[in-house]
């Protein structure tokens, strides 16, 4: 199998016939020691992270598909920490839906944080690390190139289903879901669909006890209630 792509916690993977596979690794993001979700560089690695993270993203994005929501998930196998997808193509940008102010809206609006949206609060960023993922507008993205005229509220519709379905199942586990990035990829016949991975390294979310869990303890959390 070779390797096509190397990303911070997930390498993208090609067989002989010709099928694409994301290898889930133990790498987390983080800053100065903290793992962080949000953040744009590799923080650290958590033995087994890896294998963790492939079981909840195979459970929600299951979830996904049993509520008639696009993805590019095909399957799994957790032992060798892949997952087949359908093969994409994924434009550089991240979408971020909000129910609470956090993180990074805070400090660059100077908001409190857990103040609520409804309705949610939509943005979009170019995937750009040297340039910590600015926002970016429907009329850049058409410049660019990096979408079609229509498909950005498109995205945007599809971020907002996407924030319901995982709004909800998170609830179903105790978990208040605060806000979360995606990425959409677009199939052979340019349908969008959710790409690259629905795990705790995409979202914040608020526990029973009003704590908001970094990404390796909310996945040792999850695998707990779905493991």
């Amino acid at each position: 199998m070779k390797t096509i792509y190397e990303g911070k916690t997930k390498n993208v993977m090609k067989d002989d016939n010709g099928d694409i596979y994301l290898l889930f690794k133990d790498a987390a993001t983080g800053t100065d020691g903290i793992f962080d979700p949000g953040a744009n560089q590799v923080g650290g690695s958590v033995e087994g992270k890896g294998k963790t993270g492939l079981i909840i993203a195979k459970h929600f994005f299951e979830v996904m598909e049993r509520n008639g929501v696009p993805t590019h998930y095909l399957g799994a196998d957790v032992d060798k920490g892949l997952m087949k997808v359908r093969e994409v193509e994924v434009p550089a940008l991240e979408f971020v839906l909000r129910y609470f102010t956090a993180g990074s809206m805070c400090r660059r609006f100077t908001i409190e944080s857990g103040i609520p949206f409804d309705p949610p609060y939509l943005e979009v960023t170019l995937k750009d690390d040297d340039q910590d993922d600015p926002l970016i507008s429907e009329r850049l993205c058409l410049m660019k190139g990096l979408l079609k005229e229509g498909e950005y509220d498109k995205a945007l519709d599809l971020l907002t289903r996407v924030g319901a379905v995982l709004r909800d199942e998170l609830k179903t586990l105790n978990l208040t879901l605060i806000d979360f990035k995606i990425e959409f990829g677009f199939d052979k016949d340019r349908n969008l669909i959710i790409a690259d991975e629905i795990t705790p390294d995409i979202w914040r979310v608020k526990d029973e006890s009003g704590n908001i869990p970094n990404q390796i303890d909310c996945a040792k959390l999850l695998l707990e209630k779905i493991g």
